[in-house]
C-alpha cells in the first residue's frame, strides 16, 4: 500500500514538500524538486524562509496542535502562478500531529482535451 500512496505524491504536478514536527523535510516530490531546484530532504524548511515566515510556521503548528479538527490553513496567494498555497496537518491513526506539508492549488482551467490518451 505504501507504494500506492508514494506514487500519488510522485505523480502530482503540484509541488509537495513534507516536513516532520521539527520542520525537517522528509520528502519532496519531483514537481517540488523541479520548482525549487534544490533537494532539501534532511534539511530544515526553516533555513529557506525568513524569520517572519518561520514565526507563522510556529503559529500554524501551535494551532494544529490545539485540536484534531485544525488541519488546513490558507497561507499564500501567488497571482503570477494563479495558485493558492496551504499548510496541511499530517496526523497518525490516533489523530496525533506528526508533521505537515505544503499544498499548492492551481486555479487555471485545464487546457488539455478530455481523455486525451
Amino acid at each position: 500500500m505504501y507504494q500506492l500512496f508514494k506514487s500519488i505524491l510522485q505523480q502530482d504536478r503540484a509541488p509537495i514538500v513534507v516536513c516532520d514536527m521539527s520542520s525537517t523535510v522528509v520528502y519532496m516530490n519531483p514537481a517540488a524538486l523541479a520548482k525549487y531546484r534544490v533537494d532539501l530532504t534532511g534539511k530544515s524548511i526553516r533555513s529557506c524562509h525568513p524569520s517572519a515566515a518561520n514565526e507563522k510556521i510556529d503559529a500554524v503548528l501551535e494551532w494544529f496542535g490545539r485540536s484534531k479538527d485544525n488541519n488546513i490553513v490558507y497561507t499564500f496567494r501567488n497571482d503570477r502562478e494563479n495558485k493558492d498555497v496551504y499548510m496541511v496537518a499530517l496526523r497518525d491513526d490516533d489523530g496525533e500531529l506528526i508533521g505537515y506539508y505544503e499544498k499548492h492549488e492551481f486555479r487555471n482551467a485545464e487546457t488539455a482535451p478530455l481523455y486525451d490518451i
